[in-house]
């Protein structure tokens, strides 16, 4: 068999598997369960409340019905005197039976720490496994050459540190970038990256991007698509390739590196690549570039890569405020929004590759973990809590959800979480065979609220969607956002902090405060700023460079830019602090009245 069947063998050979597990969804939940408990159930968190069950005879169905009755919902916080037990090297089983020898980091933008979670060898199968089943569904949609290259803005961070105990620590894509499991989907898919690991995992992020563009470059004919785990990455690096593509095009031409490459593992792997001079492509780049730059650099990706055939990645929640940069640097390829998982599992995958970024959804994939879903209801004007927006009723199985309906996801995962409350909000959109297609909505929590208002993740977008539409006026462009609750004085308001690229002048920038102020529609927030128990909002503009400060602060505190995430809303100390040093100019809003 050819090698393009052996392709097209693999793809229909897993989406296969997918459709007969998505068709038995509830009893595959079921099962998984099952195997979760006879896997852990001597692990010292579980038999608190399952010690006096016969775990190992009873009926899947009954266990189910015992440990959703028994085990509680847990945060985070909950499980965190286990986990640090199991950094110190505790000894008997105490999340796992098998003993947890990784844990990885989360990135700590919201909250400005990071959490640790387990990670074992079952976090990289399944990784490759969504990986291979998204990749399916996409050459499905994309038929791709064999043997082609993937240009990938993956970054690792350096190396891990360690427990006292020796457990390794690090990102979550640190383990699997130098785990087996990547080399494996190369192969399986039969689908290259450009850079090889030294470029990959050397823990200076700038250098990295520089090696990911001059090696794609060298690849230039052969890439397939481009992609990163955020939208944000690849806008980044289109952004540094404006600055720097003279220096890569000089490279090309004289077959030699920039000596801003310090990194010796790292200047050893990309001469072994790019080791003679290749003046033609370097003066086809640099044509290709002077034009572009003319044209501010649309569509800069099909331009240089002739062969791509779309742009992968997350795209959605708090990534889509990069959706307009990141369409212009596309400029007529289409954008693929990547699967749905977190730092303690995977989720869902996207089934359709050919909708547009707003309007993916994604299959829960049974397998992977236990779901249940916390029906979450909207709250009504008046209500007691401040500190949330929904109302909650008891969690449901996988098989229980409704179309509609907004849930928070738990977890019980094969790692050592049990009955996890991830945070995220999710909709049920529709089913895939009898597993549910869900729609991220917002991070739980992630609110801008003072007292009795409360405007999610989500309604703020849209409020500085419509404010920022102000700046086409001239010709600036909104570079990235995030805002506050300030409360520190009476009556509180919010600030809304924001990076531009070109000159505003002072009337457009009050134009834009008024416009976001009067656009919140949370009946909560408009009466109390029509009674001024809520002051008016106040747009902050920060130095060009500002978000790159926070991400450069947060790589430092170990986390790799593949998993930053700008926070949009944020009590963080550290980030405040660069923000209010780095704010140019203050407006405070008038739409409510002087």
């Amino acid at each position: 068999m050819s090698s393009m069947g052996n392709i097209n063998g693999w793809c229909e050979n897993i989406i296969y598997w997918f459709d007969e597990v998505s068709e038995r969804a509830g009893q595959v939940q079921t099962q998984t369960l099952r195997q979760i408990l006879l896997q852990n159930f001597e692990a010292e968190y579980l038999k608190q409340w399952l010690e006096d069950a016969n775990i190992q005879e009873m009926d899947a169905n009954a266990l189910e019905s015992l440990y959703t009755r028994v085990v509680p919902l847990v945060s985070h916080a909950d499980l965190e005197p286990y986990i640090q037990r199991i950094a110190d090297g505790g000894k008997e089983p105490l999340l796992t039976k098998e003993p947890i020898k990784f844990l990885s980091l989360s990135s700590g933008t919201t909250e400005g720490r990071q959490k640790l979670v387990p990670f074992t060898q079952y976090s990289s199968k399944t990784t490759l496994q969504i990986f291979k089943l998204g990749a399916a569904y996409r050459s499905r949609a994309y038929p791709a050459r064999e043997g082609g290259r993937i240009l990938e803005f993956i970054y690792s961070s350096k190396g891990f540190t360690r427990t006292r105990a020796g457990i390794k620590v690090g990102t979550a894509t640190a383990h699997y970038y130098a785990s087996d499991e990547f080399k494996l989907k190369q192969q399986e898919t039969n689908s290259f990256t450009c850079s090889p690991e030294a470029v990959i995992s050397s823990g200076n992020y700038k250098q990295s991007t520089y090696c990911h563009l001059l090696l794609g470059i060298h690849y230039s004919d052969q890439v397939e698509f481009v992609t990163s785990t955020f939208a944000y990455s690849i806008v980044q690096a289109f952004t540094t390739f404006e600055e720097i593509w003279r220096e890569i095009t000089n490279d090309i031409k004289q077959g030699k590196l920039n000596p801003g490459i310090s990194i010796q593992s790292v200047r050893e792997a990309v001469l072994d690549i790019v080791f003679r001079p290749n003046p033609n492509l370097a003066t086809r780049v640099q044509s290709i570039c002077e034009e572009l730059e003319e044209n501010d650099w649309l569509g800069v990706i099909p331009k240089l890569w002739p062969n791509a055939k779309y742009v992968y990645s997350i795209m959605t929640g708090a990534m889509l405020p990069y959706l307009t940069k990141l369409r212009h640097y596309a400029g007529d390829l289409p954008l693929v929004g990547g699967d749905y998982g977190s730092t303690e599992s995977w989720i869902g995958v996207n089934l359709d590759p050919l909708l547009p970024p707003e309007k993916v959804t994604f299959a829960v994939v049974p397998t992977f973990s236990y779901f249940e879903f916390i029906p979450l209801h909207r709250q009504v004007l008046g209500s007691n809590s401040a500190a949330d927006d929904f109302i909650e009723d008891d969690p449901v199985p996988l098989s229980h959800v409704k179309i509609g309906q907004e849930y928070e996801i738990v977890l019980t995962t094969f790692t050592g979480l049990y009955r996890y409350r991830l945070g995220d909000v999710v909709e049920v959109t529709g089913f895939h065979k009898n597993t549910p297609k869900l729609n991220f909505v917002c991070r739980r929590k992630l609110i801008l609220t003072v007292n009795i208002d409360k405007n999610t993740e989500k309604d703020l977008q849209l409020v500085v969607d419509k404010g920022s539409r102000i700046l086409k006026k001239s010709k600036a462009e909104l570079v990235d956002f995030t805002s506050h609750a300030d409360v520190s004085n009476q009556p509180g308001h919010y600030v809304i902090y924001w990076e531009i690229k070109g000159d505003v002048e002072d009337r457009l920038l009050e134009e834009c405060c008024k416009e976001m102020d009067a656009s919140f529609v949370d009946q909560g927030y408009v009466v109390s700023r029509k009674c001024n128990s809520i002051g008016p909002l106040e747009l902050c503009i920060v130095d060009r460079g500002t978000f790159n400060k926070i991400m450069e602060n947060f790589i430092a505190n170990g986390a790799s830019l593949s998993q930053f995430k700008t926070p949009r809303c944020t009590n963080n100390p550290a980030l405040l602090k660069i923000l209010s040093l780095c704010t140019a100019k203050r407006f405070h809003s008038t739409a409510y009245g002087p």
